[in-house]
């Protein structure tokens, strides 16, 4: 703080919602900015509610928190006002005005090229072929649709100008470094970059105004779609070992594999990472869930935290162990006072 950017580590679905949703209420955040597309989902369990969010962020259970949407990411207009009115922040949510917009013609594109849909498995959202209409100069933008007038913001602008005054700005990146288009394994990739210089450049801030990069990695690796997975288990042994998952924006099952120490290394050299959330912890060692100090671990999942550390030179400052919000534990003042 006041400028941490949350990056994925792997492939998605790491659980940035929970982290970003966890710092909003501990921290108190002035504001937080989504960027990314509806191809991905966080989800937030808060109040015994979960909240699936495709494009608010995960920050809105801090109620005075402001909520933005980055130019450079992509709306699709009706899945924005549902989840408005879902997490009741009309009056504190701005969308750039340069922001793009997801229109019918591109969810039909993207379901009917047999290439994105079967091929590489996308979701299906019509990101990619928004994004291709960006890129030529003719898609539509927030400014031009008019259910948006009332939330349209200059976001680089508010953001900015928060940061020279102080105020507290999460950036919340979405997918993960393993989907960018540019630095993943492509093809099987999303339609843009997913990495932290990236998600700084969809918001408009420069890296000098960013103070830490948190990369989020799941005690496991997940996969939704085609594409190599290091290890990758059989659903079987998934099964057996509680690993199953079900993606929140797709409804496919995720591809599941162990820990992958070399991918994780390698993304904290793209990302320039500072700190490590390490999510699902519970899942692995399930007699750790709700743990909220790292006393009450046992000796085998502090084993397992030890050897990141010592194989990744990044400090593990947050450790998710069950899936509401508070199911943390912090240990940021330890580990970044040393």
């Amino acid at each position: 703080m006041p400028c941490t950017v949350i990056v994925g580590g792997f492939f998605g679905d790491e659980g940035k919602g929970k982290i970003a949703s966890y710092l909003a209420i501990k921290d108190k955040l002035d504001l937080a900015v989504r960027t990314g597309s509806v191809n991905a989902g966080h989800t937030v369990a808060w109040k015994n509610r979960k909240y699936k969010l495709r494009i608010i962020p995960s920050a809105f259970i801090h109620e005075k928190c402001r909520l933005l949407i980055g130019a450079g990411a992509n709306l699709n207009v009706s899945i924005f006002l549902k989840e408005v009115k879902e997490t009741n922040s009309e009056k504190r949510v701005g969308i750039d005005f340069q922001t793009s917009i997801i229109e019918e013609k591109h969810i039909k594109e993207d379901r009917g090229d047999e290439h994105l849909s079967k091929k590489i498995g996308t979701t299906g959202q019509g990101v990619g072929p928004a994004i291709a209409e960006r890129v030529r100069r003719k898609a539509k933008l927030a400014r031009d649709i008019e259910e948006l007038k009332p939330y349209l913001t200059d976001v680089a602008l508010e953001v900015n100008q928060a940061l020279n005054l102080g105020k507290k700005v999460l950036i919340e990146g979405t997918q993960g470094t393993y989907l960018s288009l540019y630095h993943g394994t492509y093809p099987y990739v999303t339609g843009r970059d997913t990495t932290a210089s990236a998600i700084c450049s969809e918001v408009g801030i420069g890296p000098k105004k960013v103070d830490d990069v948190l990369i989020v990695f799941k005690a496991y690796v997940t996969r939704v779609g085609a594409g190599p997975l290091p290890n990758e288990l059989s659903p079987e042994e998934a099964d057996k070992r509680g690993w199953t998952e079900i993606a929140t924006v797709t409804g496919r099952r995720r591809r599941v594999a162990p820990f992958n120490f070399q991918l994780a290394k390698r993304a904290i050299m793209i990302n320039s990472a500072t700190q490590i959330a390490l999510t699902k912890l519970d899942i692995v060692y399930p007699e750790c869930k709700g743990a909220r100090s790292y006393n009450e671990l046992s000796p085998k999942a502090k084993k397992f935290i030890e050897e990141i550390e010592s194989k990744l030179k990044v400090p593990v400052t947050l450790i998710g162990t069950g899936e509401e919000v508070h199911d943390i534990i912090d240990l940021r003042m330890e580990k970044l006072e040393k």
